[in-house]
């Protein structure tokens, strides 16, 4: 057996799935979309019994294959186009032991898609503690599957479940179950119409209007002439249907499962009377915000401290050890100092993603969900909209992705609209450094000025968010009818693994996807200033030491007089000196300028921008951080960097739309050009009044 065999893990929200995706893949796992859409998908490679491997795909999260979003029409279209590269060899649905008998529809329906099936009975070291117990060989005869209990908690039922993965072709492809009964007459003139197709497959392309092949909802009813069935008489029968399969799931957990509820222990009641409490629910997240932010800054600045010294020896180094030309000048004062500057916020990056994983794994965000739809429904958005405002502190792209679970389209767009408002982890590298620059470091009851500072940024970014979400309620004509639910997960202690892996992976999707932009702008910056037109720049040596000729200037100080002249006639400094007076009124030189219109294919780069910029033509040994504490204002002296010009900074970052992805984005979500260009006018417009304002009030 050297093919490689496909796997779907398939199974409702909140089963674990991404638990025993992990648990089966490790480290050998990648996530990108689904190709045409921004549906996430995450797919790895599992090493089986035997020398075989298998590619297994985890599929978003679905209650049944009745579709209601975009996602769960992911899974209905895989399983029905057997052409499809990714079409399992087996599915593997997962199941919670608690919520078994909700999870088993989507299990019998899968069933009769005649898919080799193994049923997942994930969280099994609960059942003592929830008092149940269960019939594995009677629940496996009467469900026509093999079933694997497993607990990714303990390791437990893995090896096991490998073991089953590699003998599918043993497992049953019979229906546990005839769901055609719900209509006979109806279904044997389906099957009479379509004797060589699956009768399943039909009945999903006529309900859930998805293709298979050359079969769609009107060549079945050209060929059957069942358009007398209408979408009410459809509806019915699906209720019909989902009324059958869950009388075969009572009838066989009824046998096949025993929940002895006086030994149930449950403290789920009591914790959540307190967590969604109108008054407790907020405080405590408020505490447990600040008691994050503290922490990001705490346990980060001795990592940061080693970082940036390190890249500021690395570069000297580099000049030190290599000929002096274009190719060290570029590596030294280019490429070194552009990724130093996204580097060195990998620590606080990892912990603001392991503190957000530890929420979402305990069960803890699905009550803030909760809690938030409450202030929410007052400005336009449901608590589903609280999702992707609360993934856009990760990044803003797979937070807007996240709006299709939001019916309502006004709700949707609004949602789109506003999320860019979110503090999400790139505009921390440019937070930290100026708060580091500008705001001292004393602290009010054990909490930083600067932690208090930076959690300040997040509120004012999720204010200007619900604000604007207001507004457009307000302005958009656009009817729609909505409700909101959400599933509590129960509490549990999050796993090592999974924590771990969630770091991991977005903290490398956060460093490879920003430092191929940084690595590139840091060249195309170092070449634009580093060169330069005409006699200023050529002959800046005897320009800069005619003029300075009286003043006995050591060589050291002529060297800075020399390369600061070459920057500022170079190409970089003659376009930051066109657009200078636009941005002065705001506090800021020709530097900070290039720095803000290089950051709009990332914000993330503006840092490693002013890191080139400043790198270029200096001979000493600073780190990032001081080459920026020591830079003068041109036009008012003592530091450019000041209280004044740092606070407006920040203002402009929370407010502007600098990300040219998160556009494109919005453009694919709302198919439209008018949406993304009324963000960027509206935005930029809007933070540069604030920034403006901040800056001549606090001069």
């Amino acid at each position: 057996m050297g093919k490689q065999i496909n796997v779907a893990l398939i199974g409702n929200p909140n089963t674990g799935k991404t638990s025993v995706f992990n648990a089966l893949t490790g480290l050998n796992q990648k996530v990108g979309n689904y190709p045409g859409i921004t549906v996430e998908k995450k797919e790895g490679i599992c090493k089986l019994p035997r020398g075989v491997k298998a590619h297994i795909i985890d599929l978003p999260g679905t209650y049944s294959l009745n579709a209601s979003s975009l996602d769960e029409n992911v899974v209905i279209e895989l399983l029905l186009n057997k052409n499809d590269k990714d079409f399992p060899d087996v599915a593997v649905v997962v199941s919670d032991v608690e919520h078994l008998k909700r999870n088993l529809l989507l299990f019998t329906q899968i069933k009769d898609l005649e898919i080799p099936c193994i049923l997942v009975i994930n969280m099994s070291d609960r059942m003592a503690y929830k008092g149940i117990t269960l019939d594995i060989p009677y629940l496996e005869k009467q469900l026509n599957t093999k079933i694997a209990l497993v607990s990714t908690r303990k390791n437990n039922g893995i090896s096991e479940l490998k073991e089953l993965i590699t003998n599918f072709k043993e497992l049953s492809t019979e229906p546990c179950m005839n769901a055609s009964s719900i209509d006979e007459t109806y279904f044997n003139n389906l099957r009479k119409a379509f004797p060589n197709q699956l009768l399943y497959k039909l009945w999903l392309v006529i309900t859930q209007d998805v293709n298979f092949g050359k079969t769609d909802r009107k060549t079945i009813e050209y060929v059957t002439n069942f358009k007398t069935k209408t979408k009410a008489d459809l509806k019915r029968l699906q209720q019909k249907e989902t009324i059958k399969r869950y009388q075969f799931i009572n009838d066989t957990l009824k046998e096949g499962q025993t929940i002895d509820l006086k030994s149930a222990k449950d403290l789920r009641i009591k914790l959540d009377r307190i967590l969604t409490h109108k008054v407790w629910g907020y405080l405590i997240f408020g505490i447990i915000l600040l008691t994050i932010f503290q922490a990001i800054y705490d346990w980060s600045s001795v990592p940061m401290d080693f970082i940036d010294e390190s890249f500021a020896s690395l570069s000297e180094w580099t000049k030190s050890i290599l000929p002096q030309g274009a190719f060290t000048s570029l590596l030294a004062e280019g490429i070194i100092p552009g990724l130093g500057g996204i580097v060195i916020f990998i620590p606080q990056i990892a912990f603001l993603f392991l503190f957000i994983s530890i929420l979402e794994e305990s069960g803890y965000m699905s009550r803030v969900v909760f809690l938030m739809d409450r202030i929410m429904r007052r400005f336009g958005l449901s608590g589903k909209s609280v999702v992707p405002l609360i993934s856009g502190t990760a990044c803003a792209i797979p937070a807007i992705m996240a709006t299709r679970n939001i019916e309502s389209w006004k709700e949707r767009l609004i949602t789109i609209l506003v999320t860019p408002f979110t503090t999400c982890s790139a505009r921390l590298p440019v937070y930290l450094i100026i708060i580091a620059l500008v705001i001292p470091e004393g602290r009010i009851l054990g909490l930083s000025y600067q932690a208090l500072t930076l959690m300040l940024l997040y509120l004012i970014g999720f204010g200007a968010a619900v604000g604007s979400a207001w507004v457009l309620n307000k302005v958009l004509k656009i009817r729609s009818k909505t409700f909101f639910v959400v599933e509590m997960p129960n509490y549990k202690v999050p796993l090592i693994k999974n924590v771990a892996l969630t770091v991991l992976e977005k903290t490398k999707a956060f460093v490879f996807g920003a430092g191929k932009i940084i690595l590139a702008i840091s060249i195309i910056l170092w070449f634009l200033a580093s060169y330069g037109p005409g006699n200023d720049f050529n002959n800046a040596e005897e320009i800069v030491t005619e003029q300075y000729a009286s003043n006995n200037l050591s060589d050291e100080e002529l060297q800075q007089k020399i390369a600061s002249h070459k920057l500022e006639h170079s190409f970089i400094g003659i376009t930051g000196r066109a657009i200078e007076p636009a941005i002065r009124p705001l506090g800021y030189d020709w530097k900070i300028g290039i720095a803000i219109v290089s950051s709009f294919a990332a914000r993330e780069v503006f840092v490693g921008t002013l890191a080139t910029i400043y790198s270029v033509g200096s001979d000493e040994e600073e780190t990032i951080k001081n080459r920026m504490a020591g830079e003068v204002n041109p036009i008012l002296g003592g530091p450019l960097f000041n209280f004044a010009s740092g606070i407006s900074l920040l203002l402009f970052y929370a407010f502007a739309m600098q990300c040219m992805s998160t556009l494109a984005i919005v453009k694919r979500e709302t198919n439209s050009w008018k949406w993304p260009l009324y963000q960027l006018v509206v935005m930029s417009s809007f933070a540069y009044i604030v920034a403006l304002i901040a800056f001549q009030i606090l001069k």
